[in-house]
């Protein structure tokens, strides 16, 4: 099996880190997309280190790119199938880098965006042991009549969207909150409105809170 690797950032305040942040980037992006929110999360939260792997395939539509499973189309089939085929090396690197910090998954957080959030929301559902949340950026739930059948935690869960996504409509993000608590998950919507498949400023604050939140770290007065 591919290694996983990816850049990393943190811990802000030096030393051995207290928390993770795992970050998944979406089809046809790398790492690097995704660890440039480390920087503005860090001051935040010091003692939290912040990575972002590479997926393990060359992207087919973007070779300078990787992706997490091919995509024709936005097929919940092909997503299903997808998301489980590339979930082991998901699984192999949380593990590895949750081992490497001494950390487990209650000091742990996958943040995703896009197909990155439809491979966090798959993986972090299937632990046996719940990590302390999961973040998911413009993406939707893979497989969702499977969801019933194997989920194993239930970890917190926020999603956000913008209002104006070409390329997965925000709608998919309020029916994976719809799933997700019929499968009684805790889940927060953020839908942001006039912002495509991004993250923006507001989706980010509000990233910030529920990982101060969910590690139990403080918030700051103007936070």
């Amino acid at each position: 099996m591919t290694k996983l690797e990816g850049p990393s950032h943190g811990p802000q305040g030096g030393g051995k880190p207290g928390h993770l942040v795992i970050l998944l980037h979406g089809y046809g992006a790398d790492g690097n997309d995704l660890i440039g929110l480390a920087p503005v999360l860090a001051p935040l939260m010091p003692d939290v280190v912040f990575h972002a792997p590479n997926a393990p395939y060359r992207c087919e539509g973007n070779p300078m790119g990787y992706q997490w499973f091919g995509i024709s189309r936005l097929d919940p089939q092909v997503a299903a199938a997808g998301v489980r085929s590339a979930a082991p090396f998901v699984e192999k690197f949380l593990d590895d880098t949750m081992a490497r910090y001494g950390l487990d998954e209650s000091k742990t957080v996958l943040v995703g965006f896009s197909q990155g959030t439809m491979m966090a929301l798959h993986v972090g559902l299937r632990r046996a042991k719940p990590l302390a949340g999961i973040v998911g950026f413009s993406g939707m739930l893979a497989g969702p009549d499977l969801l019933a059948a194997e989920i194993k935690s239930r970890p917190p869960i926020l999603l956000a969207h913008g209002d104006s996504d070409e390329m997965l409509p925000h709608v998919l993000t309020e029916r994976a909150a719809e799933t997700l608590q019929q499968n009684d998950v805790a889940v927060a919507v953020h839908i942001a409105p006039g912002v495509g498949h991004g993250i923006d400023q507001t989706a980010l604050s509000h990233a910030a809170r529920f990982l101060l939140e969910v590690f139990k770290l403080p918030i700051p007065n103007n936070g």
